[in-house]
């Protein structure tokens, strides 16, 4: 019970004093008892908390500059959000941020084997973006289609289960190239038997507020929308705990 300053102006009498002291430690009993219930962003009262519950799931996220959150804070970067999106569905994942700015195809083959071989245990996934870099240098769909290949040949290899995110070309580069290109994303994965989000971007590129000036980086509000878009297929893309 909270303690009250009480003055005497005004009070008529011990008896309403003692009334006022009644309805006063009633209300402090009520706030105590029955605190008002949180509200959502959306104004509706929040849910409670799911308890994060299982084994560890790690997710590795494996692309460019759109994984390593360029030019935002580090907690509002996707694989941060994708992994509170997660845990706040009571799944205990633990999502790695293996994005590096500038990342082609190439070089993220060149590297993916040495982020493999310095986890620990093996991720339950990994999610592989990359190619939109392959495009601002005017790489040809096959070298992309080919470094691409290589890496889902080594997941493979290792068993580790791959969600691929594709990307689009834009028109400006002509019918031929772009067709050939965004093909290239269902074609691996349907020869390699990875899970697909055929244009992960699909979301929020048509919104230019929800990218930077560059009009190429998604703001954290652009990201948000991302992962509330994606959630959905990165969970169907992990496989059942062992022994499930």
């Amino acid at each position: 019970m909270h303690k009250r300053v009480w003055s005497n102006r005004g009070v008529v009498g011990g008896v309403s004093l003692a009334l006022a002291l009644m309805v006063s430690a009633c209300g402090d009993a009520a706030q105590d008892a029955a605190p008002a219930a949180e509200v959502a962003a959306d104004g509706e009262p929040a849910l409670p908390a799911i308890p994060v519950m299982g084994p560890e799931r790690k997710i590795i996220a494996f692309g460019d500059s759109l994984f390593a959150g360029y030019n935002l804070d580090p907690r509002d970067s996707y694989p941060e959000k994708l992994e509170n999106a997660l845990r706040a569905k009571g799944l205990n994942a633990d999502v790695i941020n293996a994005g590096i700015s500038g990342d082609t195809t190439q070089a993220g083959l060149n590297r993916l084997e040495f982020t493999l071989a310095a986890q620990d245990t093996p991720p339950a996934l990994l999610i592989l973006e990359l190619g939109g870099n392959d495009l601002l240098r005017g790489l040809s769909p096959q070298e992309t289609k080919a470094n691409l290949a290589n890496m889902l040949t080594v997941l493979q290899a290792q068993k580790v289960p791959v969600l691929l995110m594709g990307m689009r070309a834009p028109p400006n580069y002509g019918p031929e190239f772009q067709a050939e290109f965004d093909a290239l994303y269902r074609d691996l994965a349907k020869e390699y038997g990875a899970a697909l989000i055929p244009f992960w971007l699909e979301d929020i590129y048509r919104d230019p507020s929800l990218f930077q000036a560059d009009r190429i980086h998604p703001t954290a509000d652009g990201i948000e929308r991302l992962v509330a878009a994606t959630l959905s297929d990165v969970e169907g893309a992990l496989p059942p705990p062992e022994g499930r």
